[in-house]
């Protein structure tokens, strides 16, 4: 799978959480809405079906959307102060519910790069489990930063900016490496000798 792939997935998430502020939420949900649109569009236009994590983005984004159009800002100052912790439990709610449910939503984005055959390997089915739930994580941190930050007057630099960026940095790294160890240990010793070229002979 490319790590690519899964990432992509979450850019609308992570402009939100970026872009969120006092004054500039609901610019940062018109924002990730679009950018949700934009994911979602060819998938549907190729295969009409998206993943769990653009129709959450849509669903998320567009009710904060239709919020901002029809309450006042009085109304929406709870919403206001909570934006960027909402939308990580959101996101973590939905990566490790689809793994509670034993449906992995990273499998969405490993089928379009493997083989319908080895949809049911045992291989696969780990690989998705533990990316999931490595996601999953990511976005439970992210959310407790966002407490720390509000609740316990922890350092916004640190806490908004640095944990969740070493974090998303260290899962697209981990994305990348795992299913290529898990193939790699797998995989029969010596397959790479016997898928060589024969031995020449006199």
């Amino acid at each position: 799978m490319q790590k690519a792939a899964v990432f992509l997935g979450f850019i609308p998430w992570i402009v939100f959480s970026v872009v969120a502020g006092p004054s500039t939420w609901m610019w940062a949900a018109v924002t990730a809405l679009a950018c949700s649109v934009i994911l979602s569009v060819p998938n549907w236009r190729l295969s009409r079906s998206i993943s769990v994590l653009d129709a959450a983005g849509l669903l998320f984004f567009g009710v904060l959307v239709v919020l901002v159009l029809v309450l006042d800002r009085a109304t929406l100052q709870p919403i206001e102060d909570r934006a960027q912790l909402l939308s990580s439990i959101v996101i973590a709610v939905v990566a490790l519910g689809s793994l509670v449910v034993g449906r992995p939503f990273t499998e969405y984005y490993a089928r379009q790069q493997t083989p319908r055959e080895s949809w049911d390997s045992p291989a696969f089915k780990q690989i998705n489990r533990v990316l999931t739930a490595v996601w999953g994580l990511v976005f439970v941190v992210n959310a407790l930063c966002d407490v720390a930050v509000a609740s316990w007057g922890a350092s916004p630099d640190v806490f908004n900016w640095v944990v969740p960026i070493v974090a998303i940095v260290a899962a697209v790294r981990f994305t990348g490496w795992y299913p290529d160890h898990v193939s790699g240990r797998d995989e029969p010793h010596g397959a790479h000798e016997a898928s060589g070229p024969p031995a020449q002979t006199a």
